[in-house]
Order: C-alpha cells, then sequence, then structure tokens
C-alpha cells in the first residue's frame, strides 16, 4: 500500500508542476499570442503549425490554454489564500478563545455557508460586475467559512491537549500558545484541505466563465474557451475539447495531491 501511495503522490505532483511551470514559462514558451487572430486559419484541426488547432476567430489554442491556465491558477491561489487567512484566523481563534467570539463568529460562517456556492457566487458578481476579479473575490468569500469550519473541529483538540494547558499554567503568553502550538499542529490539515479546495475552486472558477461571469473576451479563459467552442463542436470541436481537458487535468491534480497527502499525513490510514 505504501509503494501504492508513492506513485499517486509522483503522479499528482507531476501534474501540479506540470500546472506551475505552465503558468509560469507561459508567455515564453506559448508558440503564439493568444490574442492574434487569424480568419484564414479559423478552425483548423490540430497540425504543424497549430499543434492542438485554431479557434473560430485563428486564434491559437494551445497558446490560449497556457494563458488560460495560468489566469486559473493565479485567480484560484489567490482566492484560496485569502481564504485561508481569513477563514482559518477566524476558525483557530474560535477554537482558542471561545465563549461571545466563537458564537458570534461561528454563526456568521454559517450563514455564508448556508448559500449554495453558485447561487451566492452569481449574487457577489452581480454586484461587483462579471470580471475576473469578482470571480476571484466570490470564490473566497465562499471558501472562507470552509476554512473556518474545518479548522476549528482540530484547533478545539488541540486546544485541549496537556501541552497547551501546561504552557498556559506557566504563563505563556496567548501568541506563543497559538504560533508554537496550536498552528504547527494544523499544518498537515492546512495543507491537505488546501489542496482539495483548490481542486475545487478551479471548477468553480470555470463555471463561472463558463457562464460569462468570470474572465471576458477576448481575454484567455479556460472555462469561456469551453463555453465559446460549444458552438463549432460540429465543425471544429478541439477548442471545447481541449479546453475541457486542461480544466479536467488542473483539477484532478491538486484534487489527487489532497488525496496522497492526506494518505500520507493521517497516522490513521499510514498504518494501512
Amino acid at each position: 500500500m505504501r509503494l501504492l501511495h508513492d506513485r499517486v503522490l509522483a503522479l499528482a505532483a507531476l501534474l501540479v508542476a506540470a500546472a506551475l511551470g505552465i503558468s509560469v514559462l507561459g508567455p515564453w514558451i506559448a508558440p503564439y499570442d493568444p490574442l492574434t487572430q487569424s480568419i484564414a486559419a479559423r478552425l483548423q484541426g490540430p497540425g504543424a503549425l497549430h499543434w492542438l488547432g485554431t479557434d473560430q476567430l485563428g486564434r491559437d489554442i494551445l497558446a490560449r490554454i497556457f494563458f488560460g491556465t495560468r489566469a486559473t491558477l493565479i485567480d484560484c491561489v489567490l482566492a484560496v489564500g485569502f481564504a485561508l487567512g481569513v477563514g482559518g484566523a477566524i476558525g483557530i481563534a474560535a477554537a482558542f478563545l471561545g465563549g461571545w467570539f466563537e458564537r458570534i463568529a461561528m454563526r456568521i460562517m454559517d450563514v455564508i455557508f448556508a448559500f449554495p456556492v453558485m447561487l451566492l457566487a452569481i449574487g457577489i458578481i452581480a454586484m461587483l460586475g462579471p470580471r475576473d476579479a469578482s470571480a476571484t473575490v466570490a470564490i473566497a468569500i465562499i471558501y472562507t467559512p470552509i476554512f473556518a469550519r474545518l479548522l476549528r473541529g482540530p484547533a478545539l483538540v488541540i486546544c485541549e491537549t496537556e501541552y497547551v494547558k501546561a504552557a498556559r499554567a506557566i504563563g505563556a503568553s496567548p501568541q506563543a500558545i497559538l504560533f508554537r502550538h496550536v498552528v504547527p499542529n494544523l499544518a498537515s490539515v492546512i495543507l491537505v484541505q488546501t489542496s482539495l479546495l483548490l481542486s475545487s475552486a478551479i471548477l468553480v472558477e470555470a463555471s463561472l466563465s463558463f457562464l460569462g461571469l468570470g474572465a471576458q473576451p477576448p481575454a484567455p479563459s479556460l472555462g469561456l474557451m469551453l463555453a465559446e467552442g460549444r458552438n463549432f463542436l460540429m465543425l471544429s470541436p478541439w477548442s471545447a475539447v481541449f479546453a475541457g481537458i486542461a480544466i479536467l487535468l488542473l483539477a484532478f491534480g491538486f484534487n489527487l495531491l489532497g488525496d496522497a497527502l492526506r494518505d500520507r499525513l493521517d497516522p490513521r490510514l499510514a498504518r494501512t
């Protein structure tokens, strides 16, 4: 079982590394400008000049996938990072402080968490206007209560451990207890859940772009490419097919990484 877990972790790391490499090196390795149009080359299939073909405006699909992957990852990493910072701080503080702060903070998180994901995202974007920054803000707000609830439970357990009680007994400051004892012991939970929620955020961002609520034309976006390509499925399905595969591999890579890390970092699963 350990060998199987190692192979899964290696595959997940490879997929995530490839996505990150494309995001960083995309502007230098893309064969064409993703915005350059060529009506004479529109709706071409994969070939020597355009490895993945062209879309309805003659733009190179491979270049647009490179830049679309970069944009998706930047938006999702910013959104999940903000949600982790705010939601995680609220959850840990609620567990550590307790009392009225815990009751008020977690009830606010419960109210936000009660809204359906896409409905809340659409409502937020309706107020901010459809663009990629609005999608990032919407995803961040959606995932803030998720991180708060996920980290509050383990933090409650850690705050009741003997070493935390001993640190309080000897007069350690709350800041020292939090950053020396509580937060470090939540590292594995944070790492696994961040990876899993990044996978989910990629799908949400692609869905919002598909609905026209994220990145706007002519910006390269995987969800937008999928939406534009569906109108030409019978003539040239390449834009929709390759954009869909890119979304699948992105989400699959981070989801697989989260599962593999959970298997390796959870001591109960490590013994199997």
